[in-house]
């Protein structure tokens, strides 16, 4: 059956929620069908596990609306809920063996003992546990007391499973294994499993769907293949897998400029000269000869992944990076093609004019060249710039003009750092401050979903005056 043509089992519709002030959820809008296995994904503090503990009743929304089987069930607790969960330390009771656990749902429920007997009997078989009834659970391997935190949520028979991050404990080898068996459970149960984690390849390789979530928003929806091969923007091709995600600009319909070079796309509608952000996936980068090449560059590094090898090659300031069958020798001058239908074309992130301030000088002085204003209820002296106070400004910021100020002191404290994206030669950072969004450029890493003091250098800005100041007297 497709996915379109079966029965929506709970929807989120416009859920809010805010923690000390903080946004968590903004607003978002989600239907899950039944017998789908649904991941939701993205980095630390985005919102993921606080969506899933809203269907499980854990939390009640600001606002908003949660309906499960066309019932709105916002105030509901969890035991009320057709919902279980497997958390990512499992919560098994160390002095129960592995058949009490799984049967402990059901004495809650006082049903007879042949038929729980019967019912955790058949759940131990699902997966893969049969004959371990009595084992203490501390005696057990990290994946097996998963699988009996699977069976102890699957054997209450509920319509949805919620897992959060449950493989976060195991190794890497576990990890994988533990990824295609929670696969095969939930298709032999033809339960609906809501999967919470921060790992690309888990959401890949397991999900129906795939929910990509950025600071308390859905940033995309849609198969792997979709959210893979199709990003919505730049944070989503950059959290999900490797790509080379780059500036260009849309010349027409089906023309694209990047690093000074004119290719064939095959996107429409973004308009003439249109600024853009283009993805090519490091697998669909073609080495040719230099002649050959659409681009050309230098090899810089190259590393054996087993499959492939890895490729950095410095193609003027931009750094691509190519993954091929065949290598080259680092020094050695390559060239690279394209087919048109691999380069995405995706919208910009964040518009040039938020970093656009129109303020008032509150106060200046003409003998030492500076001037001073309110912003967001912080006072930022711009140096190098005179004004009398009273004049009204417009001043443009380039990203570049914008940087952070590390332990000192910065022209706005406390800005969050919402999305950081390579370019190639660049990072593009989005901040968040409180009444704001602001592009700024770095050739450093920096954490997401962290706080930092931001600085401006206004010898970078351009100051335009919007209204005089008025005449003294």
């Amino acid at each position: 059956m497709e996915q379109s043509a079966k029965k929506v089992i709970v929807s989120l519709k416009d859920i809010f929620l805010r923690f000390d002030g903080e946004v968590i959820l903004n607003h978002i809008n989600l239907d899950i069908r039944e017998k789908e296995f649904v991941t939701i994904l993205g980095p630390s503090g985005c919102g993921k596990t606080t969506t899933l503990r809203i269907i499980g009743g854990f939390l009640e929304p600001e606002s908003g609306d949660v309906i499960f089987d066309g019932e709105r069930i916002n105030s509901l607790p969890p035991n009320k809920r057709n919902v279980n969960t497997v958390f990512q330390k499992y919560s098994l009771f160390p002095h129960l063996n592995v058949y009490d656990n799984v049967a402990f749902g059901l004495k809650l429920k006082k049903l007879p003992k042949d038929e729980i007997r019967r019912k955790v009997k058949h759940m131990l078989a699902v997966v893969d546990l049969k004959g371990y009834e009595k084992r203490p659970v501390q005696k057990l391997s990290g994946g097996q007391q998963q699988r009996v935190a699977i069976a102890r949520a699957l054997v209450c028979d509920p319509k949805i499973i919620l897992l959060d991050e449950p493989l976060g404990a195991l190794d890497l080898q576990l990890r994988k294994d533990m990824q295609m068996e929670l696969k095969e459970i939930q298709k032999s149960t033809q339960k609906t499993f809501i999967y919470v984690t921060h790992d690309q390849e888990e959401a890949l390789t397991m999900s129906d769907r795939v929910v990509v979530m950025n600071n308390g928003v859905i940033e995309q929806i849609g198969t792997p293949e979709e959210v893979y091969n199709e990003p919505v923007n730049a944070f989503v091709a950059d959290f999900i897998g490797e790509a080379n995600i780059l500036n260009g600009t849309m010349i027409d319909d089906c023309r694209i400029r990047i690093l000074g070079k004119e290719l064939e796309c095959v996107d429409k509608g973004f308009g003439k000269n249109a600024p853009v952000d283009v993805v090519i996936r490091p697998e669909d980068m073609m080495l040719t000869t230099p002649e050959q090449g659409q681009l050309v560059g230098v090899v810089e590094k190259v590393t054996f992944k087993g499959v492939h090898y890895e490729m950095s090659v410095r193609c003027g300031k931009c750094e691509l990076l190519v993954h091929s069958t065949s290598s080259a020798k680092i020094g050695e001058t390559v060239g690279m093609r394209v087919v048109p239908f691999n380069i995405q074309i995706m919208n910009k992130l964040l518009p040039f004019y938020d970093n656009i301030i129109e303020t008032e000088v509150i106060s200046s002085s003409e003998d030492e060249n500076w001037l001073e204003f309110t912003l967001e209820k912080e006072t930022v002296r711009a140096e190098g710039h005179f004004y009398p106070a009273g004049t009204k400004l417009r001043i443009t910021l380039p990203p570049e003009a914008l940087s952070l100020a590390g332990d000192g002191d910065g022209d706005l404290q406390d800005v969050y750092i919402e999305s950081v994206v390579y370019k190639g030669e660049h990072n593009e950072i989005i901040l968040e401050s409180d009444e704001r969004k602001w592009l700024m450029l770095s050739d450093t890493d920096e954490q997401v979903a962290t706080y930092v003091p931001l600085n401006f250098d206004f010898s970078k800005a351009g100051f335009e005056v919007l209204e005089a100041a008025a005449s003294e007297g």
